[in-house]
């Protein structure tokens, strides 16, 4: 139980440095890592693509590698991909990036996860034909969708009547506030 727990409190740790990094704020030694929305600085939109592009890696790796190495149905864990609920909402409280699954493929685990706009409709669409993302900007917003692979211990739930087991495709949504 402990290797997971640390997973998690590291997830947003990691999630910061890798923002940090990509839009060339450094943290002077004298000052708390943990800024607020107000010191956070507003990325280019080519800096919000590329830690669109950081975030999706890293937390699909991450839920990939947690789900495959601590999560035991059995033991009645809650399901990795909903804790990670927790590392979305510090993400925006921290850094003011909003995160959310989408069902692409299967069943949507929760009725959240199912599009809500026409550009998550284009995106399910664009994944389910094997693009690698999706994206768009609008009112100073940039937002990319990018895969989430469903393997095996995935399909048990989103797929219960598969007849074979080819992984699936969900989605990550991360919208990020860029400068105009």
């Amino acid at each position: 139980m402990k290797p997971l727990c640390v997973t998690w409190i590291c997830v947003p740790v990691i999630a910061g440095i890798i923002i940090c990094s990509c839009t060339g704020c450094p943290v002077p030694a004298d000052e708390p890592t943990t800024a607020s929305i107000d010191k956070t600085p507003t990325p280019t939109l080519q800096q919000a693509r590329r830690q669109a592009e950081i975030l999706h890696t890293s937390l699909h790796a991450t839920l990939q590698v947690v789900h495959d190495r601590y999560y035991r149905e059995d033991e009645g864990l809650p399901i990795p991909a909903s804790i990670m609920a927790d590392v979305f909402r510090e993400l925006e409280d921290q850094q003011n990036i909003k995160l959310r699954w989408l069902a692409v493929e299967g069943l949507a685990m929760n009725t959240d996860h199912r599009p809500q706009t026409s550009f998550e409709d284009e995106a399910s669409e664009s994944l389910k034909s094997g693009k690698q993302f999706h994206e768009q900007t609008e009112n100073g917003i940039y937002q990319r969708v990018a895969p989430i692979t469903l393997s095996g211990h995935c399909l048990k739930c989103h797929v219960p009547d598969r007849k074979n087991t080819r992984n699936r495709v969900a989605g990550l949504i991360i919208a990020i506030p860029f400068q105009k």
